[in-house]
């Protein structure tokens, strides 16, 4: 068996084609479709990028222990799971967090590795004079600015290369048993930067205005004109994926490896395009154009394909599945469940779906209701817990560690104690909420967009129920329950 995971990260499930989206650009997405099972409700976990990914390696949430950090000494990683027992591990991505100080482990689980340089803010290219910078963008620009500079056609587009490694390594094994691709994109997450002018023509708008591919995280305050090309150059993006993903289904067709390998395309999460009249994610509830994500996966040996799933998944199932399906049983600490039931007939796994952030709502779904538990105003008490104190692109502060203390660590900790360090607002990088929410509960059948919370007791004490249910399964701190009001 062989399977290939193909990522796009902050692929946004509702401008998708086949998602019933119709003015985006996504033939291939729509062909993908056709040769997979769509799941119509799934959805994110941990949030956002590497808490997602340690998700991917573990098969269990990280957001109610730990905010932004690497792979711990005592997680079980998939990856290096399937290594131990002879399948050969691949990672090819351009997703720089990677390589920072809050996701270095991560690719050293795999056999072998390859990296793209140059998105977003990633310190790829030095250039000591100062660039002209927008003057409404944020601190990451300046190393934007100088890395753009050099990505001047699309076969330099990090988008490009990403998908010519992935290509290649196909072509090397294509003939070859017992391996597992995890092929990542950083596209189309923010900045939304095609070099490649025949996506950008496609969504031609007219704006004559100051460059604006990359919003703050932050409420709407452009003018209209600016918010309809954002969404543009999002879409130009987007559609560029899809045509890469389209050179991928045709290698598959043309080398009929459809019968024997597993295809999985997901993402992490989804991004605010100015709905609820906000940018981004991170510093907001989430939103379902953020938490309610697209999945796709064909398994040849289950054989299912062109049709659509209702029951409730996320991507800690999709994690158990790929151990799973190459034949090895999932750890005791794993709490994602095997897919297979769902794409055979749809028999649910799962009754409720957590997600969140550290340090923000506590979420709850069925796949109707959505429940948003927002922490009492002063949101305390809140920790870190971790043997790896790094944020995104540092270590912890000294402020910070003088505030560790030992914990004697959790069900999933395999006997070793924790660090345990207070979460306090810095400049670290991490994306804590910076206001007060409020506790939500929408009725997505009445109001798919979420736009009026309702107000019925009944109902949220079912959710309560189950909430807290789930957090006692996950082995929460006792804290999460105190800062939340659930004690």
């Amino acid at each position: 068996m062989r399977a290939i995971m193909l990522m796009f990260d902050t692929l946004n499930r509702r401008m998708l084609n086949c998602y019933g989206c119709k003015w985006t650009k996504t033939p291939n997405f729509q062909r993908l479709a056709e040769k997979t099972v769509v799941f119509d409700n799934c959805y994110a976990g941990s949030l956002p990028c590497m808490p997602a990914r340690r998700e991917l390696h573990t098969g269990r949430y990280n957001f109610l222990h730990r905010a932004w950090g690497p792979i711990e000494p005592f997680d079980d990683s998939i990856p290096e799971i399937l290594r131990q027992n002879g399948i050969y591990t691949h990672m090819i991505s351009d997703h720089q967090h990677y390589w920072e100080d809050g996701g270095a482990t991560y690719h050293h689980r795999y056999d072998s590795w390859e990296i793209v340089r140059g998105q977003e803010g990633d310190r790829w290219k030095g250039q000591v004079k100062d660039p002209v910078i927008p003057e409404h963008y944020g601190r990451l620009w300046r190393q934007d600015v100088v890395n753009r500079s050099y990505i001047d056609c699309a076969e330099k587009q990090p988008l490009a290369q990403v998908f010519k490694l992935g290509m290649e390594f196909l072509e090397k094994n294509k003939d070859e048993d017992g391996w597992f691709l995890h092929w990542e994109c950083f596209d189309p997450h923010e900045p939304f930067y095609c070099v490649d002018e025949k996506f950008n023509k496609m969504y031609e708008d007219g704006y004559d205005g100051p460059q604006f591919d990359w919003p703050n995280y932050s409420e709407v305050s452009e003018p209209v004109n600016a918010v309809d090309h954002c969404r543009n150059r999002y879409a130009a993006l987007l559609s560029m994926c899809d045509a890469y993903l389209g050179k991928f289904l045709d290698f598959m067709d043309e080398n009929d490896m459809w019968h024997d390998t597993i295809v999985i395309v997901n993402t992490d999460h989804g991004f605010l395009l100015a709905e609820h009249d906000l940018w981004g994610k991170s510093a907001h509830p989430w939103y379902n154009e953020i938490a309610h994500i697209p999945l796709f996966i064909w398994n040849p040996k289950l054989g299912v394909r062109n049709e659509r799933r209702s029951s409730l998944v996320q991507n800690i199932d999709v994690a158990v599945s790929i151990l799973e399906w190459f034949g090895l049983r999932k750890t005791k600490d794993m709490l994602g469940q095997n897919l297979s039931s769902v794409i055979l007939n749809d028999t649910p796994v799962r009754k409720y779906a957590l997600f969140g952030l550290h340090g923000g709502h506590v979420n709850i779904t069925d796949g109707r209701y959505v429940y948003m538990r927002a922490p009492k105003e002063d949101n305390s008490p809140l920790y870190n817990y971790t043997l790896m104190p790094t944020h995104m692109r540092c270590l912890f502060s000294v402020e910070e560690m003088r505030t560790m203390s030992i914990h004697p660590g959790f069900s999933f900790t395999k006997g070793v104690p924790m660090m345990r360090i207070a979460s306090v607002e810095d400049k670290t990088g991490d994306t804590t909420p910076k206001h007060c929410m409020e506790t939500m509960l929408f009725d997505l059948y009445k109001d798919p967009e979420q736009k009026k919370p309702i107000n019925d007791p009944v109902v949220e004490e079912r959710f309560i129920k189950a909430l807290k249910l789930l957090m006692k399964e996950n082995d929460a701190p006792e804290e999460q329950f105190v800062r939340l009001g659930l004690n």
